[in-house]
């Protein structure tokens, strides 16, 4: 981790035109992501059998949290503008795709190999001498599981180049055509039964969510009048009710475990929707949080968080499933069936693995920090 002092240091040396804006709802986004899996995650053991699910789809109502902490599609959102102005400076400056490529790439892709390194092969080679198998491969894929945003986005870092020279072509014809895309999917998937299709989606709802931020990048969204903001907001909350009491979405904005039927995988046109209501209210919040930001201690966290990002998203998991095997000894974490207790330990299973992620970071951290001659960045 940075020291106060060199934290102090890059945010008096942080030039006036960056978008803290955007630094906080990409530290937002994944710190949203780490809290709400320590506090949904439900492990179930039965009959020597251990299972995973989502306290989400156990709580009657609880559904309603997801519309508001599923914030996905808001790092996506992020991307779309980093991507948008990394190629338009390289762009400027006669760079190649190859160093776009490489540029973007490896911030995510260093601390990935190491993490995967470090536990999942000898994870491995204990799976395959072990008598008992089934736990080990569930935590597996447990842990590992939130790498799938690490593929797709690695995909859709790939496609940045042909995206940004569609939307300096035909503008909002692209996000359109996307949105019809991801209607049809659907359409096809639901009304006629089509096999397979509706995994298509996980490229045209995340390369929407992710030319979305192309439309900020460019200035569009902080040209846009205020009321538009209020109807993307408004309204998207309106239509996201809407879609969830057809029948045919579930209410939920993330998998459960609990319904054969999940909007996150593969997306559905729910969490399209979503997205406008996410980055409307965003954008609505951009003045204050704009302000807020540029007082030194919260533009300090936040230059925090952003140094190791990739760290917490890629380590969080493991530390929860440590501190698991810490506390479970002691009662603890043992279900739902008492939901008054349930919600008591909660902060618990917010500090203990917040503790031992501070661990990992510590350790692990420097691997994502890349050095940069500007002395503001990070």
């Amino acid at each position: 981790m940075l020291s106060s002092a060199k934290l102090k240091e890059i945010a008096l040396k942080t030039p006036p035109t960056r978008d803290r804006f955007i630094d906080f709802v990409r530290a937002f986004s994944i710190v949203v992501v780490v809290v709400g899996h320590w506090m949904s995650i439900l492990i179930i053991r039965a009959n020597g059998r251990v299972d995973f699910r989502n306290a989400v789809g156990a709580i009657p109502g609880m559904w309603v949290i997801t519309w508001i902490l599923q914030v996905m599609p808001l790092f996506f959102f992020v991307g779309g503008f980093s991507n948008f102005v990394t190629l338009r400076s390289f762009r400027k400056k006669g760079k190649s795709i190859g160093a776009f490529f490489h540029t973007r790439a490896a911030r995510l892709l260093k601390p990935t190999i190491i993490f995967l390194a470090i536990w999942l092969l000898p994870f491995l080679t204990i799976l395959l001498f072990w008598g008992e198998k089934a736990w080990l491969v569930k935590t597996t894929i447990l842990l590992i599981s939130p790498l799938w945003f690490l593929a797709v986005y690695i995909g859709i870092v790939l496609l940045s180049p042909l995206m940004y020279w569609l939307h300096l072509r035909l503008r909002l014809l692209v996000p359109i055509l996307l949105f019809v895309f991801v209607f049809l999917v659907d359409l096809f998937r639901f009304a006629f039964g089509i096999p397979f299709i509706h995994w298509i989606n996980i490229a045209f709802v995340w390369l929407f969510i992710h030319q979305m931020g192309f439309f900020y990048a460019d200035g569009s969204f902080l040209r846009a009048p205020r009321w538009i903001h209020g109807i993307m907001t408004f309204g998207g909350l309106a239509v996201l009710i809407i879609l969830t009491h057809i029948g045919v979405y579930p209410k939920s904005m993330v998998g459960t475990g609990f319904e054969e039927l999940s909007n996150m995988n593969p997306p559905t046109i729910c969490i399209l929707i979503l997205t406008f209501w996410l980055i409307g209210a965003a954008m609505l919040l951009r003045g204050r949080l704009s302000r807020w930001l540029s007082r030194i201690y919260p533009w300090m966290t936040i230059i925090a968080a952003n140094t190791m990002i990739m760290t917490l998203f890629l380590w969080h998991l493991l530390a929860y499933t440590i501190a698991y095997l810490l506390l479970s000894p002691f009662g603890l974490g043992r279900g739902i069936d008492n939901k008054a207790m349930w919600w008591l330990e909660r902060p618990v299973w917010i500090i203990v693995p917040a503790l031992v992620l501070a661990v990992f970071v510590a350790i692990f951290g420097r691997f994502e920090r890349v050095k940069k001659k500007r002395n503001a960045g990070f």
